[in-house]
């Protein structure tokens, strides 16, 4: 990283008159590769270090657990940026040797995702959780690449046994897709305790926002308002979540990049737990949806409560969500409007 953070090679490249006329292809500031580029946070992210002046890299499979228009749609904007390399390929599959070595920071975000599906589809969830991870990771090492963000769950905690939970509490997944979570986790362990990769380790909890996975709570409930179909909520309703908004967690995840932190797992979280039936009143307010709410059986997996203590980011990466619920679910609202009208 010669020493400097992102921030300060992107000021010193300014300083030299390195930024460029929007058609040239020379490089600025660093080059990142993204995995999981097309998905719902890894479009946020490679758009962020595209505004922060970088090259990014990014990769994605586009497999078929949501519409892959969806996925490509992700990327309609930035794909405009001749910062932007996209590359359509799995990943145990692409040419990793010279992407890595020609990437000075890596953000592994590329996961199978979504609890409900881990209980039936594991073996897909053991090859893209674990098995790409430690690929990865080994190429990394053969390359000679020290610097690698790797993006986890709140899902390994489980039903913790204290709220807010620290990073320090005993992993204790509940759904397979929890448990290749943690796996990943020691994996990149591994890798840093050999001093061969450089890693950390972000927990990130609930992400809500623009572009969110159509599977995901917020994005079906929104849907069913703006649509007046009914709602189905698995359980009670009384589950609590630590709602995140994407912008704080791409925020985060920067910030762990530019940092001299490394072996470190940190929680990202939005500072706003909420109960469901809570969240789902707020809906009814901003749609004015008269939707009905059909109750089903709990998911398997699905954990009780979570809250993130968020400690840890705000003394070692001066992480701060920025993003209020309210604000948030509103944003949310309009963009699935826009979108469907």
């Amino acid at each position: 990283m010669n020493g400097l953070s992102l921030c300060e090679q992107i000021r010193d490249a300014q300083d030299r008159n390195l930024l460029l006329c929007n058609h040239s292809r020379r490089e600025v500031g660093l080059r990142a590769l993204v995995t999981g580029v097309a998905g719902f946070i890894g479009s946020h992210l490679a758009e962020r270090l595209v505004q922060l002046g970088h090259v990014v890299d990014g990769i994605d499979c586009l497999t078929s657990y949501y519409p892959v228009e969806t996925k490509r749609r992700n990327l309609s904007e930035i794909a405009k940026s001749d910062r932007l390399h996209f590359i359509e390929k799995d990943i145990l599959e692409a040419d990793l040797g010279n992407l890595v070595s020609r990437a000075d920071v890596i953000f592994h975000l590329a996961a199978q995702p979504g609890v409900r599906a881990s209980w039936s589809t594991f073996d897909q969830y053991l090859r893209n959780n674990l098995l790409v991870t430690q690929v990865l990771l080994e190429k990394c090492s053969e390359v000679g690449k020290k610097r690698l963000i790797f993006a986890s769950s709140s899902s390994v905690y489980g039903n913790a046994e204290r709220y807010p939970t620290r990073e320090d509490a005993v992993p204790l997944p509940i759904s397979p897709y929890g448990v290749t979570k943690e796996g990943a986790e020691r994996i990149c362990g591994l890798y840093q305790s050999n001093r061969v990769v450089q890693t950390v380790i972000l927990r990130y909890f609930t992400v809500y926002g623009p572009r969110q996975r159509p599977d995901m709570g917020f994005h079906r409930f929104i849907e069913s308002m703006l649509n007046n179909s009914p709602i189905t909520v698995y359980g009670e309703g009384k589950q609590i979540r630590d709602f995140t908004y994407v912008s704080d967690i791409v925020e985060g995840t920067i910030r762990a990049a530019e940092s001299e932190v490394a072996g470190e797992t940190i929680n990202l979280g939005g500072g706003s737990p909420a109960e469901l039936n809570g969240v789902l009143e707020i809906l009814r307010g901003i749609t004015g949806s008269e939707s009905k709410i059909v109750h089903a059986k709990a998911d398997r997996g699905d954990v009780r409560k979570t809250a993130a203590d968020i400690t840890k980011a705000r003394n070692m990466l001066d992480y701060r969500p920025a993003v209020k619920l309210l604000v948030g679910i509103a944003t949310q609202v309009q963009w699935q409007r826009d979108k469907l009208f």
